[in-house]
């Protein structure tokens, strides 16, 4: 990331002018279903089904080369067809899939974080594993040891509350956005910014997401807005007239070639990169708000969260809503979670405003596991890459915390030993050794009083009128 440390001279975008849904022709109307959006654009439709390929292809066999296949001579001596078909039973019925195993897991909770002031919104592993970076609406970001939850620097400048945080591919640098209207990109290693922020939103910023290359980054704004930028160039790269309410989430599919974004007006979009061109537009009957949005990891499905206590899994080829996974309590705030793998299964977890944290398993919608630490709502949850299983989650309380998968209980000590084996396979840094107040604790029951800004905390979204309207008020500090 070096590569675009003395680039830029950090002059603000000019403003842009702002597009109307009506007249753009890479938008589609808010109300209209999944299917006519493809309808309106049919080369969008066919470039999101070229990325996945075409449908398996069975290879055709000569029927009469098979019947000959079985009817060669075995030891010296041949058979007739009559008599290989009497020998040999058949089956008139394709053999029985193996039995679908539920998802088990077993969740405890291993370390409690503190030291934020205030709410902590996002929480978020590096992509090797190793680190953890939570941010707050007191303003800072941290850095956590992944392994054994130490502290290792507090990173400050920006202006106002952060509400997001995204880790570069290589793991050395994170970018943060803030109530301040600003993004600034930091270096893990010395906790120190990079001189010139990106400026060009007019409103908070409120997601980002580096794409798998780590030359771009995508971010959403209350403005509405999203914005690619290229980060050797030091600028903004592209506008996208997205959404016609503030974007709650932005995401780079694996390859980098899509971004999905996300808004309270209901919409999930999904857009080219190389052209900014809409591909789909998605949009539930229901028309909830839309406050995050994640790729799967395959790339095939996007998950989205939705202010009607639903999570729902889209297969946004098709435009239709595969799987509704619901349980938790999500109301009035951005929740965000993640996908795991439990074993050999897969699972999606997230947060709940009544402090839960739930995992679900993927296949059959059920609630795996519940389990409680938090007070009050949990913010974010993150699930650590790898095969540790390890999640991080976040919460109005102020603390992180650490949960790992014990799986039967007389397994518990293993783990441990095993996490403290893996504690010695890195070389350590040093520590910020000036936070002295933060804790490290075990099944510790910790609450630090937090202050939402109005009716507008960083971890929440905006609270709306009798008549759905976002109130129009002053974003000045």
């Amino acid at each position: 990331m070096s590569d675009y440390d003395d680039s830029a001279d950090g002059t603000p975008a000019p403003p842009r002018r702002r597009r109307l849904y009506g007249d753009s022709e890479n938008s589609t109307p808010r109300y209209s279903s999944p299917d006519e959006a493809g309808e309106s654009r049919s080369y969008r439709s066919s470039k999101l089904s070229n990325r996945h390929g075409s449908a398996d292809r069975r290879q055709s066999c000569d029927s009469d080369n098979s019947e000959e296949e079985r009817d060669k001579p075995y030891h010296g001596h041949s058979r007739s067809r009559s008599s290989s078909r009497a020998d040999t039973p058949r089956s008139s019925h394709p053999p029985t899939p193996p039995a679908y195993k539920p998802l088990k897991l077993n969740y405890k909770q291993k370390y409690v974080l503190k030291g934020h002031r205030k709410g902590v919104a996002q929480v978020r592993f590096s992509p090797d594993g190793r680190w953890i970076a939570s941010c707050s609406a007191d303003g800072t970001i941290k850095i956590w040891d992944a392994t054994n939850g130490k502290h290792m620097r507090t990173l400050e400048g920006h202006l106002a509350g952060v509400s997001t945080i995204s880790w570069s591919p290589d793991s050395n640098t994170i970018a943060s956005g803030s109530d301040d209207k600003a993004i600034r990109l930091w270096h893990r290693a010395t906790g120190k910014p990079y001189p010139v922020p990106l400026l060009g939103h007019h409103n908070y910023v409120y997601s980002l997401a580096f794409s798998p290359k780590g030359n771009m980054l995508v971010s959403g704004s209350y403005d509405e807005a999203v914005f690619l930028w290229d980060l050797r160039a030091r600028g903004q790269m592209r506008s996208l007239p997205a959404h016609s309410d503030p974007v709650g989430g932005v995401d780079f599919i694996r390859d980098g070639t899509l971004v999905c974004s996300c808004s309270t007006d209901g919409l999930v979009r999904v857009w080219d990169t190389a052209t900014g061109q809409c591909l789909r537009t998605l949009v539930h009957e229901d028309n909830a708000p839309v406050t995050q949005v994640r790729f799967s990891p395959n790339g095939r499905y996007i998950l989205a969260f939705t202010l009607d206590s639903c999570i729902r899994l889209w297969d946004y080829v098709s435009g239709h809503c595969k799987k509704t996974y619901q349980g938790h309590v999500n109301t009035k705030y951005s929740l965000g979670g993640a996908f795991g793998v439990g074993g050999t299964e897969g699972f999606i977890v997230s947060g709940s405003e009544d402090g839960d944290i739930l995992f679900w398993d993927v296949q059959n919608k059920n609630v795996a596991q519940r389990v409680s630490g938090h007070e009050g709502v949990v913010c974010w949850v993150d699930t650590c890459p790898g095969p540790t299983g390890t999640i991080a989650s976040g919460g109005l309380d102020g603390t992180v915390r650490i949960w790992v998968d014990v799986g039967d209980e007389e397994t518990t000590a293993n783990s441990q030993q095993q996490d403290e084996r893996m504690g010695d396979e890195y070389p350590q840094e040093d520590v910020d050794n000036s936070m002295d107040g933060v804790e490290v604790e075990n099944g510790a029951n910790c609450f630090a009083e937090d202050t939402p800004r109005d009716n507008m905390s960083v971890d929440s979204t905006p609270e709306r009128d009798a008549t759905g309207q976002i109130p129009d008020k002053s974003m000045e500090h």
